[in-house]
This record gives structure tokens, C-alpha cells and sequence, in this order.
């Protein structure tokens, strides 16, 4: 049961583009196959979307109920889209260590952890915490992070 008093059947977590929610594939297929109103979301995901540059992946979370309503949430672009733009590259190195992609600031890494400490699952998390994290996975793309 949910603090509504709604039983949830189930939770699904996509990556959509902003303002680009269509009823085709992933968006229509994750939502029609628990009887959810896939326009109805694909309006409300636009609308909300309409002021972020378009094909900004959005992770969204819907809850789906058992009356077949539901409520969904979206969260910041993930860390990888970030790094990725700071450092103006379209993808990381496929060998981890071996090839540095591009090369990112402290300051682009501080400012990615502000935008990602307005997070849920982050923000109980200090900014240096955070900080640290985006470091880590900006080597794992790749990209080096420089002073």
C-alpha cells in the first residue's frame, strides 16, 4: 500500500528524452502492459518538459496502481550525459585507463554535483560526497579531471 492507500503493482523507471514522449517504444509498451493511459503521461511528461532543451535524457519513475492510475517523477539527466557535455564528447573511451577522451574542471564537476544533490537519492548526500562520485566516473568515461 502507498501513503495513499493505493496498492502499487509496480514501478518503472525509464530514460526519455525531454519532450519527446511518444506512446511507441519504451514509453507505450512500459505503461500499456499494466493498463496505464500512455497519452495521458506522454502529455504531462511534454508539458513538463517543454522549457529543457530537447533529447535531454530525463530518468522518470512511474507508480503504477492497482485502479490503474498513477503517479510518476523525474529526476536530473543522468552524470554520464553531464560529464559528456562538459567535456564535449559524444561518447567515453571503451578502454577505462587506457584513453582519455576529453578533460573536465573541478568547477564542471562541482556544478554537475549541484544540480545532482537537488536528486532524491542524493540529496542526503554531502556535495563533496557527491563530487567525488562524478570523479570516479568521469575516469571510467575517460575523462580526466583537471584543476
Amino acid at each position: 500500500m502507498s501513503s495513499t492507500g493505493r496498492t502499487v503493482i509496480a514501478m518503472i523507471k525509464i530514460v526519455i528524452p525531454a519532450g519527446a514522449a511518444k506512446p511507441a517504444p519504451p514509453v507505450g509498451p512500459a505503461l500499456g502492459s499494466h493498463g496505464l493511459n500512455i497519452m495521458s503521461f506522454c502529455k504531462d511528461f511534454n508539458a513538463k518538459t517543454a522549457d529543457i532543451t530537447a533529447d535531454v535524457p530525463i530518468p522518470v519513475t512511474i507508480t503504477a496502481f492497482r485502479d490503474k492510475s498513477f503517479e510518476w517523477e523525474m529526476k536530473s539527466p543522468p552524470v554520464s550525459y553531464f560529464i559528456k557535455k562538459a567535456a564535449g564528447i559524444k561518447e567515453g573511451s571503451k578502454t577505462t585507463g587506457h584513453e582519455v577522451k576529453g578533460t573536465i574542471s573541478l568547477k564542471h564537476v562541482y556544478e554537475i554535483a549541484k544540480v545532482k544533490h537537488g536528486d532524491p537519492g542524493y540529496s542526503w548526500m554531502k556535495l563533496e560526497s557527491i563530487a567525488s562520485s562524478i570523479i570516479g566516473s568521469a575516469k571510467t568515461m575517460g575523462v580526466e579531471v583537471v584543476r
